[in-house]
């Protein structure tokens, strides 16, 4: 067996050469999902007559769970048919090959190879997977921040061999490129941190990040679940070790199913210490004795795929595909920036990235988000909301009215 590579290694090995002019997300204009063959107006009506939510409800909380669509639902239904009609033949004849088929989806979608991609139950899985995978070596300091998803913390939380480094935001919206590097140093094991933060929508330019931790030995790795699907990306352009994201919410997938990118160069060098039958080469030899690990990133999965999500995340992902994410975002910007104007011409003050690095997530202040939010779902309109914000996330298939509408039932509410 090869043995583990510690961050001085492997993590600190320069990719310059291969990257591409980039944009501010580190993605070339030579994206393939990015392509000029891809639509550049949106068919509004045959898009949403994909997602029956949109006949019922006004939906602007896809940052929390992306809508339903009736392709996902009929992959699902083909499943359940075949596990009623063949049982676990399923398996051989159907299921695997779908599996497969997600991978290859979305590793095109995200720029790289299905050699590069695993697929695992969650994110915090696949963190707990990198964890196991690389040797520390003397280094015991993991950077985060204090806009991170909590999970991503938790993971070195609960180590006591750990030093946790939480950088503060400056203005409660941003971290600058400047507190990492100035916190990571040759004791640095991870940068972790967030693509795109929860709660304020802001997106990390990728590329100067990876740069720093890998100037100091250390591993980049980043939390993408609120990225993929609403910001442009092409990950080995970014120069990330580790990428994590998933279907549950930009890419209309639905809950169940993570995926983890991994640095094509540390694919084969790296060997977790957590690991299942579905890491194994020669998984169907059922042989006790003889692991070994695969060659590709399916040596990060951890056990039987959840097939129910595997089939909606691939109608999610083919309808992601054949709508273009290039004018995914450009509607999705159109309709953000619409519901700023809206909600300041109502007299909210909103919490915002500058527009350079600006998403489709808005939070608007409110003295009782909790009420605020329950008060739109009486009127049929679902957002969320964050301690001191409604939260509000239009997408592609979202209209104008839908947010206007929204800022005016959420003006009229009275706590």
């Amino acid at each position: 067996m090869v043995g583990r590579p510690v961050p001085g290694e492997l993590a600190k090995a320069s990719r310059a050469d291969e990257l591409a002019p980039t944009t501010r997300s580190g993605v070339s204009s030579a994206s393939p999902h990015l392509s000029h063959e891809c639509p550049t107006v949106i068919d509004l009506d045959a898009t949403r007559s994909e997602f029956p939510i949109l006949e019922r409800k006004t939906y602007l909380n896809s940052c929390s769970l992306g809508a339903l669509s009736r392709r996902s639902e009929a992959y699902l239904h083909e499943f359940t048919e075949r596990w009623h009609d063949m049982g676990a033949s399923g398996w051989y004849r159907h299921w695997l090959g779908r599996i497969e088929d997600l991978r290859g989806r979305v590793a095109a979608f995200l720029g790289t190879t299905p050699r590069e991609l695993a697929l695992l139950p969650s994110t915090s899985t696949a963190l707990a997977v990198v964890t196991e995978s690389v040797q520390a070596e003397g280094r015991n300091k993991v950077v985060c921040t204090e806009l991170d998803f909590p999970t991503l913390a938790y993971q070195w939380a609960v180590k006591p061999e750990f030093e946790l480094v939480v950088l503060r935001s400056p203005d409660g919206v941003r971290i600058d490129p400047e507190q990492y590097a100035a916190a990571v140093d040759e004791r640095t094991l991870f940068l972790a941190t967030s693509h795109v933060f929860f709660t304020t929508g802001y997106e990390q330019d990728l590329a100067p990040l990876a740069q720093i931790a890998r100037d100091a030995g250390a591993y980049s790795l980043i939390d993408g679940y609120q990225g993929a699907g609403q910001v442009a990306l092409s990950l080995p352009e970014t120069g990330v070790d580790f990428y994590t994201t998933g279907p549950l919410k930009w890419l209309c997938g639905g809950p169940g199913l993570a995926y983890l990118y991994v640095r094509d160069q540390l694919v084969e060098a790296l060997e977790p210490r957590i690991t299942s039958w579905f890491a194994t080469e020669r998984q169907f030899d059922f042989d006790l004795e003889g692991f070994a690990y695969r060659p590709d990133a399916r040596r990060f999965e951890m056990g039987t795929p959840a097939l129910p999500t595997v089939h909606t995340a691939l109608g999610g992902q083919e309808i992601i595909d054949e709508t273009g994410l290039d004018a995914i975002l450009a509607r999705n910007e159109m309709l953000t920036g619409r519901l700023i104007e809206a909600a300041r011409g109502a007299g909210f003050e909103l919490r915002l990235a500058d527009p350079t690095h600006r998403t489709s997530i808005v939070m608007v202040r409110h003295d009782d988000p909790s009420g605020a939010v329950k008060h739109l779902a009486e009127h049929g309109i679902i957002v969320d909301y964050r301690p001191g914000f409604v939260r509000v996330s239009p997408h592609f298939y979202n209209t104008e009215e839908e947010v206007d509408r929204c800022v005016d039932v959420l003006s009229r509410y009275r706590p």
